[in-house]
């Protein structure tokens, strides 16, 4: 089991910035991995918001395009979500997720997922972020 650790989640108010951070075990194959967060909020489904995949391509929710950068540095085998402009409606457990078969990066974009794509392989505990009015 690859345990995928996520740091950097908090309060802040709207229209602030919070900075994830997710660290893969360096003995896995991080660079060829893709790699993704996603969203829970309380009563909600979960909800895919950035990929990126080992060539570094990235994909976003619609929900979150221009204000949400994912980036990777495989030589430290992390992984970010820089959130800027934070909205009340980004308020969720944020998690980290890793897929070494790269099915996420090549069937899901953003929040869509052809029918039938499994959930990520590996997954962290999760780092709450909450923006207030």
């Amino acid at each position: 089991q690859v345990q995928l650790v996520e740091s950097g989640g908090g309060s802040v108010q709207a229209g602030g910035s919070l900075r994830l951070t997710c660290e893969v075990p360096r003995y896995t194959a991080y660079s060829s991995y893709c790699m993704g967060w996603f969203r829970q909020a309380p009563g909600k489904g979960r909800e895919g918001v950035a990929h990126v995949d080992s060539e570094g391509r990235t994909t976003y929710a619609n929900s979150v395009k221009g204000r949400f950068t994912i980036s990777r540095d495989n030589a430290k085998s992390t992984l970010y979500l820089q959130m800027n402009r934070l909205k009340p409606e980004d308020s969720a457990m944020y998690y980290c997720a890793a897929d070494p078969n790269q099915i996420h990066c090549t069937y899901c974009s953003g929040e869509f997922c052809y029918k039938g794509v499994p959930d990520f392989e590996y997954r962290g505990q999760g780092t709450q972020v909450t923006a207030s009015s």
